[in-house]
């Protein structure tokens, strides 16, 4: 199942089709903004862009310069099976090896399985809170950088949550190794990496790309997508998923058939923990015995989110920093489906 198509973003679109038009794109671009504004959707069409056959096909549905859709790599970019456009996403690896070439091995293993994933399911949900961009990731990466491109002229490198390169303090090996080729990138490749929070990535990465901003969409664009692509009826349903999106199409597929989201939860947990013991309690032993996967873990995960906000506003980075580090160990531990009464609980003790 092809990707959907790019809603809004004209004018970055124009831009970036002028810039090929003239050959003055960047090698190595950032696009940054919030959460769930299309980073990563404007991305691969710009990738799509770069390999098509014939952009601006003069049809209605294209505008000058830009991807026809139609020729065969245009197709195959928009079924994630190009073999120039590679596309680099967190992975939370469940495979580990000692060994430096296998481990590189099992990163291309999860990352295929991810794109088929992808493939059948389009509208992905964002990675899970220990998902990073590990150094085996940067190895794949420089592996597949050294081969000629197969069918296009150039090749295109797309690396999605780029901070997750650094997922924490102490831990800049891959950011270092992607540093290299950023440095002097062969003359046919593209590397356009996306952040929600760009100041996490290293400033000699910054200094190496040229940073794009990637606006909020209209809501009349939001209402649209949530129309054409959710298939929402009734002004009154729609009104509310624009309302809650705030300009991010992302938002609106994080509200797709979900209970209660791990921000909200997470909130509930830090609230619980300053109440004091009773309430920690209580919420520990309101979690489903067994079931660590799923609500619980989303949960952690917005406790991250929080923290890593925490940790780019400079406030009590000591503190900050070990807390991370406890919901990153309660995370392995709701992972290996120890009971989540139990995690909680001792998690919210060190808290407190």
């Amino acid at each position: 199942m092809p990707i959907p198509p790019l809603y809004g973003h004209e004018g970055t679109r124009n831009r970036l089709v002028g810039a090929i038009a003239s050959g003055r794109l960047p090698q190595a671009l950032l696009f940054e903004g919030p959460r769930g504004v299309g980073k990563q959707r404007l991305a691969l069409w710009l990738a799509q862009a770069l390999v098509c056959e014939n952009p601006g096909d003069g049809s209605r549905e294209t505008g000058k310069g830009e991807p026809c859709g139609k020729c065969q790599p245009c197709r195959l970019v928009l079924n994630l099976s190009h073999p120039d456009v590679h596309w680099f996403v967190p992975l939370e690896l469940t495979k580990k090896t000692g060994d430096a070439d296998k481990q590189v091995d099992v990163v291309e293993e999860a990352l295929g399985a991810e794109m088929t994933a992808r493939r059948e399911q389009p509208l992905y949900e964002a990675p899970s809170g220990l998902a990073s961009h590990g150094i085996a990731a940067v190895r794949l990466l420089l592996r597949q950088l050294a081969l000629k491109p197969a069918l296009a002229q150039r090749k295109v490198f797309v690396i999605g949550d780029a901070e997750r390169l650094v997922p924490q303090v102490g831990a800049e090996a891959a950011a270092n190794a992607l540093l290299k080729a950023l440095e002097e990138p062969p003359a046919n490749t593209v590397f356009v990496l996306t952040a929600t929070a760009p100041e996490g990535l290293l400033p000699t990465i910054l200094s190496r790309v040229v940073r794009v901003r990637v606006a909020r969409l209209a809501d009349s664009i939001v209402a649209a997508f949530a129309q054409q692509e959710l298939g929402v009826r009734g002004q009154r349903a729609v009104a509310q998923r624009v309302a809650a999106a705030d300009g991010c199409i992302g938002r609106v597929l994080a509200e797709e058939g979900r209970g209660e989201r791990g921000g909200e939860a997470a909130e509930r947990f830090a609230a619980a923990v300053k109440a004091g013991p009773v309430r920690r309690y209580a919420f520990a032993l309101g979690q489903q015995p067994f079931q660590a996967r799923g609500g619980f873990t989303g949960m952690l995960d917005g406790l991250l989110e929080r923290l890593r906000e925490q940790a780019r506003s400079g406030k009590e980075t000591g503190r900050v920093v070990q807390a991370i580090a406890q919901v990153l160990e309660a995370r392995s531990l709701a992972q290996g489906n120890v009971n989540p009464q139990l995690v909680a609980a001792v998690l919210g003790g060190d808290w407190e």
